[in-house]
This record gives structure tokens, C-alpha cells and sequence, in this order.
């Protein structure tokens, strides 16, 4: 199904001028405190051209975080 549609969950057609489509959004996880992380780091070439980069997976919490820890490895 394309991603724009909304997924309607076996309705076809209602005739309710209200109705809406009920979507399960998941829900956004909270960060783990820096102990209970499971951080995987490695080193991959694969289709790069070449190039290496350094992976960090593993990661558990909000996009947010996840991108101030970026910007804290990559500084230092």
C-alpha cells in the first residue's frame, strides 16, 4: 500500500459524514539511560564506493537524542 494512503483496516466505504479511519501510531519510545543501551559499533565499506563509515546500531530512543549523540561522537 503507498505510504500517503491511509490504511483503512477493512472499511470500504462509510456512509457517516464523521467517520474516521483509527490508525495504531506506535508510539514513540523513550530513551534508555545510557547503562541499559546496547550500542553496537562497526566498521562497513559495503556498497560506499569504497569509502569506510563507522555504523552505530542499537540505539533505543527518540530521534532527538539520537541525533545529539551524532553530533557528540562526531566531535569527538
Amino acid at each position: 500500500m503507498k505510504k500517503d494512503q491511509p490504511q483503512r483496516q477493512g472499511v470500504v466505504y462509510s456512509t457517516n459524514s464523521d467517520f474516521s479511519y483509527h490508525t495504531n501510531a506506535p508510539a514513540e519510545a523513550t530513551t534508555l539511560p545510557p547503562q541499559q543501551q546496547q550500542l553496537r559499533v562497526q566498521l562497513d565499506k559495503k556498497q560506499r564506493g569504497g569509502k569506510q563509515v563507522t555504523l552505530i546500531t542499537g540505539f533505543v530512543g527518540r530521534d532527538e537524542d539520537l541525533q545529539t549523540l551524532g553530533k557528540l561522537l562526531k566531535t569527538k
